[in-house]
């Protein structure tokens, strides 16, 4: 069996974010979570980083490392999201205050440490939130850029258009400026945009499946998929909602689930109307080089039967 990939999983926890954690947990053999680092986006920095703990301490994993980052994207205000996540982020079950500490080091710290003393070519960033931890260690340490092996993204948009405004997913819309700089970077990108997790529905039949494994940590991912779902049920009228993050997750163990192409994709930092918008050249009329690998298509039935057996195993 080949060793483990290194990632580092970048999170603002969010009920999403913690199925992604809890499906790398779950999946040892596959990943070695070298750290977890926590920014501002779906929830305030302080909730994020209690909420990453949490699911760690869920998952049996108190041994994990939890790196606070950045509060506020490197330009705009901060947005937040409580009004899909609740007001901790993780409404939808009660669980405990986390015991396990906090790391001293700031994530983007972490971050160019880690790739700086790992082999090149051997770290993968999974990043499920705002991209303003990964573009403040860009800015300060250009030289990790050539270092990482790939950066999984979820975030953006194109046929599906955006689900904060018109035009941009909220990850994007969080830290434009953030993104900018990430898929200007020359790192290898794989991009999980809203086309393909719009696909990921958790429907009543998948929820209960998850629910039949009778275990703590699928009665809470039941609970946080059920509150998390409300939103979007009654904004799009679907059975279930979709399940954003943990496609970022699932696409490292799992590659043949999704189909995507090479694109160039940039990212609107000026417009009032659409910034943070992902302008992504699907069909290729721009003649600009692709930066990225979007991902278009999901077998959803593959990924709810991945998702389903790791989480037995936690």
């Amino acid at each position: 069996m080949s060793a483990a990939r290194k990632i580092i999983i970048d999170t603002d926890p969010g009920q999403d974010d913690a199925a992604a954690l809890m499906l790398a947990f779950a999946s040892p053999d596959e990943l070695e979570v070298l750290g977890v680092t926590t920014v501002a986006g779906n929830v305030p920095l302080a909730m994020t980083s209690r909420n990453a703990r949490v699911v760690c301490e869920l998952c049996g994993r108190s041994d994990a490392r939890v790196y606070p980052g950045a509060e506020r994207p490197m330009v705009k205000p901060l947005v937040t999201a409580e009004h899909v996540h609740g007001k901790t982020g993780l409404d939808g079950a009660e669980l405990p205050e986390p015991s396990m500490p906090l790391q001293d080091t700031h994530a983007v710290d972490f971050i160019i440490d880690t790739l700086r003393h790992e082999p090149a070519g051997t770290v993968t960033l999974c990043t499920l939130g705002a991209l303003t931890n990964i573009g403040l260690a860009f800015k300060k340490a250009p030289d990790i850029a050539p270092r990482i092996r790939e950066l999984v993204m979820m975030g953006g948009g194109f046929f599906e258009g955006g689900n904060i405004t018109p035009a941009a997913e909220f990850n994007i819309f969080v830290d434009p400026h953030a993104a900018e700089i990430v898929f200007r970077s020359g790192v290898p990108i794989v991009m999980m945009p809203l086309d393909v997790t719009h696909q990921l529905l958790t429907t009543k039949a998948r929820v209960a499946r998850i629910a039949a494994l009778a275990t703590r940590p699928a009665e809470v991912l039941k609970g946080w998929l059920e509150f998390f779902e409300r939103f979007d049920v009654e904004k799009y009228g679907s059975d279930g909602g979709p399940l954003h993050d943990p496609s970022v997750i699932a696409y490292l163990l799992r590659p043949d689930l999704f189909d995507g192409r090479d694109c160039n994709v940039e990212i609107e930092t000026v417009s009032e109307l659409t910034i943070g918008m992902t302008v992504v050249d699907w069909w290729r009329v721009s003649g600009r080089p692709a930066n990225a690998r979007v991902m278009r298509k999901v077998d959803a039935d593959g990924f709810f039967d991945l998702l389903t057996e790791r989480v037995a195993r936690l």
